[in-house]
């Protein structure tokens, strides 16, 4: 049994205080991102840009959230969780403050790399913490729960940023995510604690903190289904980044419908996640893994029919379909991707973060930039990420059928 500060044992079971801690880490970033999503229009009329220049903010957010979670995976490896956690929450809730106070663009994008400075540390270390505490299927659950109640905050966050703009104005909705980011260091400080002990911990220099990068991202056993996820999970980022322009501009969504239909889509993913681990007892990991891509794919190819008619029920169809495909991938692909890689955890779980903050990255900027309307773009990127994490992943689950135990009749 692990020990912490003060001689308190780590809990081994998946409690509430341990899913409000995992779900609140990982969620802090996609928190800090959608939460300002509907207030687009007012912050670039507050600050004398467009909304084209304020995508910066996203993919400056992802790039830093990318590159930072490098540096601080294999860090807690050596050093532990602990003050990792509290300083990336400190960093996080700074950043925050930037950003209320910034009256230009400039500061503003300085501001949200502070932000995601401190919410990559979060990030990375909240899918560390849970391979520290479980192994196997109760890992697999605990990050299904983790995603299904994480999936709250980004799903929730545009409609509580569109009542607290229209309410105090958008500058409010940084002090909001300063306070969370501050609770949830309270709460890591006096009920969790460091959960990866000296033991396991692995020597830090540069050169064998590359190689080690180096041989997991050689490993097939965890950069096939990292990158299959990672596609996955940048067509989630690529949704978000386009939202504004395509919902508000193009469907004509207010930004309290904005929040509302975000909401609405926790459902999806809610389910999907409830239901990944129990799916995946019966049919396994990678089966159901499989199926998930595969939903995703069919939700992108379905986005090319929402480009040639748009419309609110026919994009909620698609897009729809792509998040559930989404929530069944995600836990278990990020399972498959750790189990193997116990003591560097941290490491693992930083490559596998850059990897989806990278896709994230490349996936919003193309958004952006590709000459085709909103949603051609949106359907474009959706279905050859989903179709190249397809291909991925199929080795995954040919490789455990070729090595399963041949039957012998009894």
């Amino acid at each position: 049994m692990m020990s912490v500060h003060a001689g308190a044992p780590v809990e081994r079971r998946l409690t509430g205080g341990i899913l409000f801690l995992l779900a609140g880490l990982a969620a802090l970033g996609a928190l800090a991102t959608n939460i300002i999503l509907p207030a687009f229009p007012q912050i670039g009329a507050g600050l004398g840009v467009t909304s084209q220049e304020l995508g910066l903010t996203l993919s400056s957010f992802f790039i830093a959230f990318a590159i930072g979670q490098l540096i601080v995976g294999p860090l807690s490896d050596r050093f532990g969780r602990q003050w990792l956690v509290l300083s990336g929450l400190a960093v996080f809730v700074i950043g925050s403050v930037v950003c209320a106070m910034a009256g230009t663009l400039s500061f503003l994008i300085l501001g949200r790399v502070i932000q995601a400075l401190g919410a990559c540390a979060a990030s990375v270390l909240s899918r560390a913490i849970a391979r520290d505490l479980f192994e196997g299927e109760a890992l697999a659950r605990a990050l299904a729960l983790t995603m299904i109640a994480m999936a709250a905050a980004p799903g929730f966050s545009p409609l509580l940023g569109s009542a607290l703009e229209g309410l105090f104005g958008w500058r409010i909705t940084f002090l909001v995510v300063a306070g969370i980011g501050a609770v949830l260091a309270l709460h890591y400080a006096r009920r969790i604690g460091e959960t990866h002990p000296t033991d396991r911990r692995v020597t830090l220099s540069a050169v064998a903190v590359a190689a080690a990068y180096g041989r997991l991202a050689a490993d097939p056993r965890f950069i096939l289904p990292a990158l299959s996820v990672s596609l996955v999970i940048g067509g989630l980022f690529t949704f978000f980044a386009a939202a504004p322009a395509l919902m508000m501009s193009e469907l004509g969504l207010s930004g309290l419908e904005l929040g509302l239909y975000f909401a609405a889509t926790v459902g999806i993913v809610f389910t999907a996640g409830f239901l990944a681990p129990r799916l995946a007892r019966r049919q396994g990991l990678r089966a159901v893994g499989l199926f998930g891509i595969a939903l995703a794919l069919a939700g992108g190819l379905s986005m090319f029919a929402v480009a040639a008619a748009p419309s609110i029920s026919s994009f909620t169809a698609a897009i729809g379909l792509y998040l559930f495909g989404m929530g069944l991938i995600n836990p278990l692909g990020t399972a498959l991707a750790l189990q193997p890689f116990g003591q560097q955890a941290g490491l693992a779980s930083a490559l596998l973060g850059f990897l989806q903050m990278g896709c994230a990255a490349l996936g919003a900027s193309l958004a952006s930039i590709l000459p085709m309307p909103p949603h051609v773009s949106l359907a474009f990127l959706l279905t050859t990420g989903s179709a190249i994490a397809l291909l991925v992943f199929l080795p995954v689950v040919l490789s455990n059928a070729l090595s399963a135990p041949k039957s012998t009749g009894h």
